[in-house]
């Protein structure tokens, strides 16, 4: 009897982790044609200077932690958290170029970002040091999908 009783209780349902629902989500009813889409960022997160440093800071510690690698796309933020993305966009011929935050800076008063020479290189404003930039946070799906490779 005893050993009924003990067998019974071992055969448990599943828990409440939901990892046996195997049922298929609700998808979202469809859009129908030529429905527009709201956007989910129509302001941009900062407008202001960018300056970019390169080999004098080549090999140094950042805020991260990690050495600076100016081929790296990377910059400097004084705010945004560390490994968070941004897409910078040079304002003058709309280029741009999305770079991961690793340092803190810039020291310069007036300047919004600090990126590496690879990053100003991409928005071709190594050569003028300064540019007017807009700045967007990526977020961490989109930066997933930029790093997709694409079979051909």
């Amino acid at each position: 009897m005893v050993l009924l009783i003990a067998s019974s209780g071992a055969a448990q349902g599943p828990t409440s982790s939901g990892s046996a629902n195997t049922r298929n989500p609700v998808s979202p009813p469809a859009k129908p044609a030529g429905a527009k889409t709201k956007s989910t960022q129509t302001h941009p997160f900062q407008v202001g200077t960018a300056s970019w440093y390169g080999h004098d800071f080549e090999g140094k510690p950042t805020a991260s932690g990690e050495p600076y690698n100016m081929f790296d796309l990377t910059a400097a933020h004084p705010a945004l958290p560390l490994g968070s993305y941004v897409r910078v966009t040079n304002l003058r011929n709309r280029k741009s170029v999305v770079v991961r935050i690793n340092d803190r800076g810039p020291i310069i008063p007036g300047r919004i970002i600090d990126l590496s020479y690879s990053a100003a290189h991409a928005l071709q404003m190594n050569k003028s040091g300064l540019q007017r930039v807009r700045l967007d946070i990526v977020r961490p799906e989109v930066v997933a999908e930029l790093h997709t490779p694409v079979a051909y």
